[in-house]
């Protein structure tokens, strides 16, 4: 039907009564959350790129009138103008008073950027008990607004950081919000991760571990990526020598419009946001996929350099086009959806499917057969002019469900630990409403998250050395045969 009203608009203009009736059909829309100082950088950048993609000036003005595929991000006014559907959240004022002076401060709702009077101090105790008590009633209550403008609403995109006061309360906090007034919509993050070495807070490792605690039951899925991985892939794979938080943003807001092509444009897999959380999470507790985006192909050398659909799909399972740091070949599948967007050919990704399935090198659980889940969309991907990625035909992101993010959690319980055991940093916490018990009971919770990692991936690993055990048996048993033939 999509495609037969396509075809009529090539002909002539959609009236408005049909446009309302294609984006009621086929636009089920999403509020997108951006907390704290992380959350609203990076959405600066996905907005830009989503107003690249729709066509949409800087002041909110789209450029066609009978565009459909905006519906569901943004919220169409009178005039031409549109405006995202997105509320933005920080306990200090500073990083939303850049938007608020950017080159995108006409595109935005004045009453969806929200700002406190002072921050979160790096402290998950004081943006989930004492300042973030202050503000989470006006945060719901405008999210409640933007609800209420949408005729089909899907669930939630947020956008924050483990590691801030801020990103890891406040966020623990509205989710709870989110919980009690939205139950049945989804609730997906794209969250900041902390990075191995890389760490500009000192109490990171109690943030992140509180904050996943406190959200365990209130997100359906959880997209992490770490700064360390992000700096690598720009040194490394797309020749920036110094990258900057604009560098880091830009490109976590590419792999951000890849995921979520299908759910503005016709597609075929994830085309609903709860679609994520059946493709890819086995387990409620283990819904901590990993992403991966190909190619990155620097400007400089896009006219050198051109990727076939199996070249691609390969660059996706090497650790270095990952967003966080863990191996993947060191852990066991359980889902995997490959995201195509571009000029793709299904066939070339069929034989592909086929030729990594022979290589015998990637693990999936026992019990979770099927392997790989393919969504193609054939929008093409758009980049930012100047931007640090070159213009591309096709690209792809593979979000996939791995025992390897275990690595994470264990190093993230270390850190911890190595900070608690001394009691570092806890009359913090304690002075602000968070009992002391709480540092038990999180890291308790997290260590049963790691060991629940663990566990599937041991039963992975014992099917797969049986595979391999009972494969060299065969052939060794083949090779026998064939010297006392030969001998004969």
């Amino acid at each position: 039907m999509n495609r037969r009203l396509r075809k009529l608009d090539d002909k002539q203009t959609l009236s408005p009564i049909v446009l309302c009736t294609v984006r009621e059909l086929f636009q089920k829309e999403v509020i997108h959350i951006h907390i704290g100082q992380a959350g609203v950088q990076v959405g600066n950048a996905c907005w830009e790129l989503y107003c690249l993609e729709h066509g949409i000036r800087p002041d909110g003005i789209l450029a066609h009138s009978n565009d459909i595929s905006s519906g569901a991000f943004f919220n169409q006014t009178g005039g031409g103008k549109v405006v995202p559907r997105a509320v933005m959240v920080d306990l200090e004022p500073i990083p939303i008073d850049e938007i608020r002076t950017g080159t995108y401060r006409s595109l935005f709702h004045p009453t969806s950027l929200i700002t406190g009077k002072e921050d979160a101090a790096s402290n998950f105790a004081r943006g989930y008990f004492s300042i973030g008590r202050e503000m989470i009633d006006l945060a719901l209550n405008r999210i409640r607004l933007v609800a209420e403008e949408c005729n089909c609403l899907q669930g939630f995109i947020i956008f924050r950081s483990f590691g801030g006061g801020t990103g890891s309360g406040f966020t623990a906090l509205l989710l709870d919000g989110l919980t009690r007034d939205y139950k049945k919509l989804s609730k997906i993050e794209f969250a900041i991760y902390p990075a191995p070495k890389i760490s500009p807070i000192i109490v990171e490792p109690y943030n992140a571990v509180f904050t996943t605690h406190a959200c365990m039951d209130t997100e359906d899925v959880c997209f992490i990526f770490d700064n360390e991985a992000l700096y690598d892939i720009l040194a490394r794979l797309l020749d920036v020598p110094r990258p900057t938080y604009t560098n880091l943003n830009r490109l976590i807001a590419q792999v951000v419009s890849g995921m979520t092509t299908s759910l503005r444009f016709e597609g075929s897999l994830n085309v609903e946001l709860v679609e994520f959380r059946t493709n890819l999470i086995p387990y409620p507790r283990i819904h901590y996929p990993l992403v991966t985006f190909a190619p990155f192909v620097p400007p400089s050398r896009s006219m050198h350099e051109t990727m076939t659909t199996q070249q691609l799909m390969m660059s996706c399972f090497e650790p270095s086009n990952q967003m966080i740091k863990c191996d993947p070949r060191n852990g066991s599948y359980m889902s995997c959806c490959l995201l195509f967007r571009g000029d793709i050919n299904p066939n070339d990704i069929n034989s592909t499917i086929t030729h990594i399935k022979s290589l015998r090198t990637i693990r999936f659980v026992p019990w979770s057969p099927t392997g790989f889940k393919i969504g193609v969309n054939f929008q093409p991907p758009t980049t930012v002019p100047g931007g640090d990625l070159a213009a591309m035909q096709r690209a792809v992101v593979m979000v996939s469900n791995s025992s390897a993010v275990r690595v994470a959690w264990e190093r993230l319980c270390k850190k911890f630990y190595l900070m608690y055991a001394k009691r570092a940093f806890v009359h913090h916490y304690v002075g602000e409403g968070l009992e002391e018990r709480e540092f038990k009971y999180a890291l308790q919770n997290i260590k049963a998250l790691s060991n629940d990692y663990r566990e599937l991936d041991f039963d992975a690993t014992q099917r797969f050395e049986g595979v391999c055990d009972l494969y060299v048996a065969n052939n060794a048993d083949r090779t026998s045969l064939q010297l006392i033939q030969g001998f004969h």
